[in-house]
């Protein structure tokens, strides 16, 4: 099978992590026979500073001609006192509302060997596998212009929301449901917003197509609360731009790294987006100090949701998880007893791991 991807690194760790990422769809395209073809473009900060926009028309011209589009990391202090229109992160909102990438996928698992660096307690968070499904393209973030009034002492915000919006968004919401374990809780806010209340009508309309799913609404801070005391409890969450974008972070907490948190953001097509959780990381950009797995496991997201390969998107997470289980981690995941390796290495492990059947005992037999 042949598929055209399209790498923007962007700033900090970007490009770091974006090397990963590439080295490992290589390894799966060698193995299983595929051909992926590359093409590299700047967005974010390094897009400003040679371009002299965080979103070059090549860089969006390139991604409408792709598959599947890798992006690293945008952001940085650099560019912290330009004015809001050029700062990097414009780069990322504007490429995904060109592409019509409406639905965020941001799946948050609890790994065992990381269990004791989470924030909550281990019998909490032991057993969380839970999916996000953000809306991306509507809402606060993409309403009417903001608008000072009264000489500055107002200001108003639009959220706004076509029922074409919210339908797509739940639709995607509840396929996810039903390839998962069948339950789907709707965040809202419909004791106050007229557009939480048309979200809640629109969900239970669409619930009559899923028999099979269980679906409960959930107020967002009722939500926020159940994340943190029992994030077990959650298999899928479906929610619009402001509310998904704070439960998401919040929820990426639970699990003890950024680190480890791929995400998606997709349109009908397939046609998607992947990209880590984490940051730029300018702190620790150019050391070889970056954690790649939340990369990989985007990759692995690429290869299922665009390309359909469930077998290849299973044998990327399946070596993830080999390798944390033999132990091998970079700084920020510091496993008990672990083996202190670089970014480039942690790759390279997760690479080897690829192309072996190897237990973990071996793997542990052949490198400690």
């Amino acid at each position: 099978m042949k598929k055209h991807i399209v790498l923007l690194p962007g700033d900090g760790i970007g490009p770091e992590v974006a090397r990963a990422a590439k080295r490992v769809l290589e390894a799966i395209a060698e193995q299983h026979q595929h051909t992926f073809t590359f093409e590299t473009h700047n967005i974010g900060g390094s897009a400003i500073d040679q371009d002299g926009t965080p979103l070059p028309e090549d860089t969006i011209e390139a991604c409408h001609k792709a598959d599947a589009v890798f992006l690293g990391a945008v952001g940085g202090p650099k560019w912290d006192d330009l004015p809001g229109h050029m700062r990097p992160e414009k780069g990322l909102l504007g490429i995904r509302k060109q592409l019509g990438l409406f639905a965020n996928l941001r799946p948050v698992k609890a790994f065992q060997q990381l269990l004791h660096a989470s924030p909550l307690k281990t019998e909490v968070v032991t057993g969380s596998d839970l999916l996000i499904v953000r809306e991306l393209t509507g809402g606060l973030y993409f309403g009417e212009p903001s608008e000072r009034r009264n000489n500055g002492a107002e200001v108003v915000d639009t959220l706004a929301y076509s029922r074409h919006e919210i339908e797509r968004i739940v639709e995607q919401a509840f396929q996810s449901a039903r390839l998962r374990r069948n339950h789907l809780t709707s965040v809202d806010k419909a004791n106050v917003l007229e557009s939480s209340r048309m979200w809640r009508e629109i969900v239970e309309e669409k619930k009559q197509e899923y028999p099979e799913v269980t679906v409960e609404h959930m107020l967002v801070d009722a939500a926020a609360m159940k994340l943190v005391t029992n994030p077990s409890y959650f298999d899928v969450i479906v929610t619009e731009n402001m509310f998904g974008d704070i439960l998401s972070d919040e929820a990426s907490v639970l699990t003890g790294s950024l680190g480890m948190l791929p995400s998606a953001s997709i349109r009908k097509d397939g046609l998607g987006l992947y990209e880590p959780v984490h940051g730029s990381a300018p702190d620790i950009a150019g050391q070889n100090k970056a954690n790649p797995l939340a990369s990989i496991l985007s990759v692995a997201m690429m290869l299922k949701h665009s390309f359909k390969m469930e077998e290849e998107a299973e044998q990327v997470e399946k070596a993830v998880q080999d390798v944390l289980a033999a132990r091998y981690h970079t700084a920020d995941l510091n496993i008990n007893g672990g083996i202190p390796v670089s970014g480039s290495e942690l790759a390279n492990k997760v690479i080897e791991q690829l192309s072996t059947s190897d237990t973990t005992e071996n793997i542990m037999r052949c490198y400690v």
